[in-house]
């Protein structure tokens, strides 16, 4: 495991430009007037996100912050298209989340194996071959590649374990962990010596498993940033399962039943839903126990919840069987780990105006172009309706319709805007 554990990080992401189109003719001996063959350029790579299961920390982006993918390459003559450009694959752990920097919205929920793409790579622009009729033989010009989508974005690793370790520092959680799993975590007789989660596999049986993850750092003033709580609780939010480790040895001088108050208090403060989870609690330390009624008075205060008390010594493996068979009995009534759905809108930026615009009439064609039209095209999303709206508002209150009809576009002349052409209506 990581020396140190990294689980939110923010990154700035850019998809890469499409290439240019190319403005070429055909020339071979004995061919005279061979037209327009320029080619198209190529797309601009775009940022994909994948889930790595050999990653269990978002350590990598704490040093490196801005990513970019590959530009496409320029059309050539002799109608040769350029290269795309290579898409960008940023690796991340199962269970990130990924939240747009501005909003906070939920962009994606990358506990699948299924590959997001993040941002999308530009267009490529059209060769001058695109443009010729039989009125404009000779187009001596093409579009430039469209840039590529760019965002920051907030990562969040939510760790996926079905079970999650709760309980001050100095319990028995990881011993326990170390009992049931084959996890090695650090194991001390001090607190806080478990720094990060620490993750396990529980097998019960040949057909029955689960993930059981210990989090560390939860005490009084947790859900406030006390301890090492407010980095951690997070990593509960998907367990179904809460398993609360007290210690009713004694050797502390705690109160058991008031360290399993000051527990839930700290996951309702954090989360309501979260202090609704299921819970098991795991009287431990019965092994060295000087009095048992420490043991007596949770059970009196916990029982009557309808929340089992399962004594055991984790140090010595007493009753830990019983637990874990008890836990994978709970599980089965469970739903499965929580997978957040997606809240992000994607919102066009506002176009700056003032940047001119050129307006080209050819054929019954108008050819629209300009360097705030191409970012805002780049960013919006032609397949859904209310931001074909969004575009069409930003055209007219952008002047665009208006300096149109200046220029004399009449009813049901072909507007062309990069590409997406549609007919002209007052």
């Amino acid at each position: 495991m990581p020396a140190s554990f990294i689980d939110t990080a923010r990154i700035s992401v850019r998809a890469g430009k499409g290439g240019n189109g190319a403005v070429a003719f055909h020339r071979e001996k004995y061919v005279a007037a061979g037209g327009p063959d320029g080619g198209d350029g190529g797309a601009g790579g775009s940022v994909v996100l994948q889930v790595d299961d050999n990653l269990s920390t978002l350590m990598d982006f704490r040093y490196k912050r801005k990513y970019a993918a590959e530009n496409g390459a320029d059309g050539q003559g002799a109608r040769r298209n350029g290269k795309g450009g290579k898409p960008l694959v940023i690796r991340v752990p199962r269970g990130t989340l990924v939240r747009d920097a501005e909003t906070n919205e939920i962009i994606q929920d990358m506990s699948g194996g299924e590959p997001f793409v993040l941002c999308k790579g530009g267009r490529g622009g059209w060769g001058n071959a695109h443009f010729a009729t039989p009125t404009r033989q000779v187009p001596r010009f093409a579009k430039a590649g469209l840039e590529g989508e760019a965002r920051d974005v907030i990562l969040e690793l939510k760790l996926l374990a079905d079970v999650g370790l709760i309980g001050f520092p100095n319990v028995g959680k990881s011993t326990l962990l170390s009992v049931v799993s084959k996890a090695q975590p650090k194991i001390a007789n001090y607190h806080f010596t478990t720094l990060f989660p620490n993750l396990g596999v529980v097998y019960v049986d040949e057909e029955t498993s689960f993930v059981l993850a210990d989090i560390p750092g939860i005490i009084e003033g947790a859900s406030e940033g006390a301890g090492l709580g407010h980095d951690f609780l997070r990593h509960i939010d998907r367990c179904r399962l809460l398993v609360h480790v007290v210690d009713v040895s004694g050797s502390e001088g705690r109160d058991p039943a008031a360290d399993f108050d000051a527990i839930n208090t700290e996951l309702a403060h954090w989360s309501p839903e979260l202090a609704r989870r299921p819970q098991l609690v795991v009287a431990n330390k019965t092994d060295v126990m000087t009095d048992e009624r420490l043991l007596d008075a949770l059970r009196a205060h916990v029982e009557p919840l309808g929340i089992p008390v399962f004594p055991i010594s984790a140090a010595s493996h007493v009753g830990t069987r019983e637990l874990v068979r008890a836990v994978a009995e709970k599980l089965a009534t469970l739903p499965p780990v929580t997978v957040y759905e997606p809240t992000y809108v994607p919102r066009p930026p506002t176009p700056d105006a003032d940047e001119p615009l050129e307006i080209e009439h050819a054929d019954g064609v108008w050819y629209v172009a300009g360097k705030w039209l191409e970012r805002l095209m780049a960013n919006v999303n032609f397949s859904d309706y209310e931001s074909r709206m969004f575009f069409d508002k930003a055209l007219r209150d952008n002047g665009v319709f208006a300096l149109l009809e200046e220029r004399g576009v009449q009813d049901g002349d072909t507007v062309d805007l990069y590409g997406l052409q549609f007919e002209y209506q007052r």
